[in-house]
Parts: C-alpha cells; structure tokens; sequence
C-alpha cells in the first residue's frame, strides 16, 4: 500500500474521531429509521437533484439558480443563459442521477473516473477533445477571474498517470481492507485528486461527483436526500482554505515521485472540513425524521390527524376521525405511518386502542 497516503491517516485526533464517531451513529439512525414513504423520497431526490447540481456547477462560476435549472431540466429553453452553462447543468444533474440510482453496481476504478469525466462533459462542445483523457498540458489553479493569480501548482501532465494510478490503487485497497476508517480514506482520496487535479477542466464537479459514489458504497446512504454539494457551496471560502492548508503542506509530485520525506504532510485542515460538512449533513438527513420536518413527509390529510393529534392528550381512531372529517380508513393509515416514524405511541389494546404524541 502506497505509504504516503496511509501515513497521512495514521494518527488523528481524538477531536475527529468523535466527529467520525457521532457520524456513524446517525448514519445508523437513518438506516434504522428512514423507512419513509418511497413518493416521499422520490420527491426528496428530485429536489436534491436539481440543489446539488446548481450547488455544484456554481461553484465553478456558473450563473444558473436552482429555479433555472428546474426549468431546464423539464425542457423549457432559457436563452439568457450561455450554452456552456446548460451543457455542464445537464452533464452534471444526468451523471448524478444515474450515480444515485445505480451506486450499488459501480466498480470504483481509474476507468471509472475517466467514463465519469466523459459522462460530466458530455454535452460540453469546448470540452468534446478532452473528456475522458488526462491532462496533456499543465493546469495551475488561478483564482477564479483572475488567471493571473495563481493558487497552486498542480502535478505536472507526464506524471499525471502514474499518480492517478496510485492514489486509485490505494484508494481501492484501504477500502477493501478496512485498516483505516473509510472516512479518513475518502477523504484523503478527494484532497489528492484535487491536487493532481488530472483533467483539464471539471476537476472540481468531478470530485463531488466521486463524493457522493464514495460515500453512497460505504452506507452512507442520505446523500441522495440531503444535498453535500450545496453544504460546500454555502461554505465556499472555507472550503478553498482546508484544501489548500493541507494541499501546501504535500511534496511536489517530482519529489514524491523520488521517495521524498512525507513526515510534514499535514492533512488534518482538510479532514476538518470534510468531517464538519459530512456531520452537518448527516444532522439534516435525521431532521428529516424529526418532529420539526414532520410535515414535510405527510400528505395533507395526514398531515391534519398529526396536527390533532398535536392539540390533544390521547385520541382514538374514531375521535379523530369526527373531529377532523378524515374517513377512517385514512386515519389509520395516518396512524400507521406516524408510528413508523416514531411521532406517535400505541396506549392500550383492541376497540380501546388509543394514540397519543410522543
């Protein structure tokens, strides 16, 4: 196993594993509790969608609102927009839906990364002699609207393959043998790619593209409910400032390439972030379990026995039903999905079977 990246890994602090540690246990929360309605998910994904792709494509510069890209998405023509701006919202919003729907079958491999790339890039015309290829020039990070200023260097292009190959390599192993947590292995693999930075242009849509792959094969399973992109967007600055803590602190590529010392390569700035943003999201992915986002995962009828059932101590089918003109049958169906959710409790037992808020 290459030994750079895993000495990077090795020792973290009792800061981020608890961090890791409170992570995996709403990870398991949602597992255990996420049994929702599938339109109720389905509408959730759809909104996520069109959340991440904006997020996304924005951080790279582009203009489109959320609204706009609904817009598009269902066919209606927005001329005020530059064509490379809706080439890479459908690249992008395409790539990502088939990634949420079809993560369990993807072999996570330098092939991949490369039919990814051509897949993001598909409808980008500038783009047509690239997709799919790494870099045959050098591509220094400039600021964005000034590529004056540059950023950082990135690896030179005729090394591009051989540490592509190694960070893939290592990436693949480390998740198949367990050693180290797959959060510290992700996240290790999207701060090197990065620096690589193997294609010429897309890199930064890619990695988030990668992001939810990784995450989604290692059973972090409301990434397609809660969007990590727009997390990334809201905390740009932040965001740009642990990749490039950590990124400074990494050999140069020639240098690695020779076996240099790695002992002051520090990626804990961007673990940090990577850590804050994942909790964050997984704190809104139980939200949406939660009493508070309750009404988002009801029908309005539904949503209408739950609001009684708010106002009083304890109610049977029947009352319910009378109070709130709801038929019945439709009650016990409110009833039935409000104790899967875990908002209401069953007192007693039979025709005197009662229903009170938890």
């Amino acid at each position: 196993m290459n030994y750079k990246f895993s000495k990077r890994i090795e020792d973290e602090s009792s800061r981020l594993w608890e961090k890791i540690h409170e992570i995996d246990k709403l990870k398991s929360r949602w597992s255990v509790g996420a049994k929702l309605d599938p339109q109720v998910l389905t509408r959730l994904k759809k909104s996520v969608l069109i959340t991440s792709t904006g997020a996304s494509t924005r951080i790279e510069g582009a203009q489109m609102s959320d609204e706009d890209i609904e817009r598009l998405m269902r066919g209606i023509s927005i001329q005020k927009f530059t064509d490379r701006d809706t080439q890479e919202v459908k690249g992008y919003y395409e790539l990502l839906s088939n990634i949420f729907e079809t993560y369990g079958s993807i072999p996570f491999s330098e092939s991949i990364i490369k039919f990814f790339h051509r897949e993001l890039l598909k409808y980008a015309e500038k783009d047509k002699l690239h997709r799919g290829e790494y870099k045959k020039s050098e591509n220094k990070v400039a600021a964005l609207g000034d590529e004056t200023k540059i950023i950082f260097d990135t690896t030179p292009a005729y090394l591009t393959p051989k540490e592509m190959q190694e960070l893939t390599e290592w990436t693949q192993k480390a998740l198949a043998e367990k050693h180290f947590h797959p959060l510290l292995i992700i996240a290790n693999f999207l701060v090197q790619f990065l620096k690589i930075h193997p294609f010429e242009d897309g890199n930064g849509r890619l990695s988030r593209i990668l992001t939810n792959l990784l995450l989604l094969q290692q059973g972090y399973l409301y990434m397609p409910y809660i969007s990590h992109e727009k997390l990334i967007e809201d905390n740009k600055p932040e965001y740009y400032v642990a990749l490039r803590q950590s990124q400074k602190t990494f050999l140069p590529a020639e240098a690695s390439a020779k076996e240099g010392d790695t002992k002051n390569e520090d990626v804990t700035p961007w673990l940090e972030f990577f850590l804050a943003t994942l909790l964050e999201q997984s704190k809104r992915a139980i939200a949406l379990l939660s009493r508070e986002e309750t009404d988002k995962l009801l029908s309005k009828q539904q949503q209408i026995i739950w609001k009684h059932l708010e106002k009083v101590h304890e109610a049977t089918p029947m009352e319910i039903s009378k109070v709130t003109g709801v038929p019945r049958p439709t009650v016990s169906q409110a009833i039935t999905k409000l104790l899967k959710l875990k908002r209401v409790e069953r007192i007693g037992l039979g025709a005197g079977t009662r229903y009170r808020k938890i």
